[in-house]
C-alpha cells in the first residue's frame, strides 16, 4: 500500500507533467500532437516492440515529458543506449534532469542526420515515434518514415501514435509497409499504433 505522503508525490508528479506538457503544447501547437502526456499503457505498448537482446541502440523521436522514455528504459534498455531527439527546449532540460544517463539531442525529427551528428550510431534495433505527423504535409511523412527505416535493419519496427482513424503514412507511397498494432482506448484522446518495416531479403 502508498501511503499518503507517496500518493500526493506521484499525484503532484503526474500533474507537474501535465502542466509542463500543456505549456509546450500552448507554444508550439504544431510541434506537440496532444494537450497531456502520452498514457503509461500506450508507452508500454509502444515500447513492447524493442528486442532488448539484439543488443542495438533504440531511438525515441518526440519524447515529450520521457512517459514512454520511462516505459522503454523499463523494457530492459540500458540508459546509455536510448538516444532521444526532442525539438522544444523546455522538454530537453525536463529530460536531462530526469534521464541524466539518457542520451538526449535537441534537435528537428525530419532532419535527423543533423540533430543526431556524425558520433551517433548508424543503425537502432527500432524507432519510437511519438511526432504528431498530421499536422504535416504527406511527402514530409513518408519521408520522415523512410528515413527512419533507413536507420534499422530490415524486419524491424518504426511504431508510431495518432489520434486519426488511418495510417498517418499512407501505404503504397514508399519503400515500406504499414500495419495496425494497436487501438488504445484507455488514453485521452485514444491512440492508434502503426508499424512500419522493409522486408527481409
Amino acid at each position: 500500500m502508498h501511503s499518503a505522503s507517496q500518493l500526493r508525490r506521484t499525484i503532484a508528479k503526474k500533474f507537474d507533467e501535465e502542466v509542463r506538457f500543456f505549456r509546450g503544447w500552448m507554444d508550439k501547437p504544431k510541434a506537440v500532437g496532444a494537450i497531456i502526456p502520452t498514457s503509461s499503457i500506450t508507452a508500454k505498448r509502444m515500447a513492447s516492440v524493442i528486442d532488448p537482446s539484439s543488443g542495438l541502440p533504440v531511438l525515441e523521436i518526440g519524447p515529450g515529458t520521457g512517459v514512454i522514455t520511462r516505459a522503454i528504459l523499463a523494457r530492459g534498455i540500458p540508459a546509455r543506449k536510448l538516444y532521444l531527439v526532442e525539438y522544444a527546449r523546455d522538454f530537453v532540460e525536463h529530460l536531462r534532469r530526469h534521464f541524466p544517463d539518457v542520451n538526449v539531442i535537441q534537435g528537428d525529427a525530419f532532419d535527423l542526420t543533423g540533430a543526431l551528428g556524425e558520433d551517433a550510431p548508424k543503425q537502432f534495433d527500432s524507432v519510437i515515434s511519438g511526432i504528431p505527423l498530421l499536422n504535416f504535409p504527406v511527402e514530409r511523412r513518408v519521408a520522415y518514415i523512410e528515413d527512419l527505416l533507413d536507420r534499422v535493419p530490415p524486419g524491424r519496427p518504426v511504431i508510431q501514435l495518432t489520434y486519426g482513424p488511418k495510417s498517418p503514412v499512407p501505404p503504397g507511397l514508399g519503400n515500406y509497409s504499414v500495419k495496425h498494432f494497436d487501438f488504445v482506448i484507455r488514453n485521452l484522446p485514444p491512440t492508434q499504433l502503426w508499424l512500419y518495416s522493409r522486408d527481409r531479403h
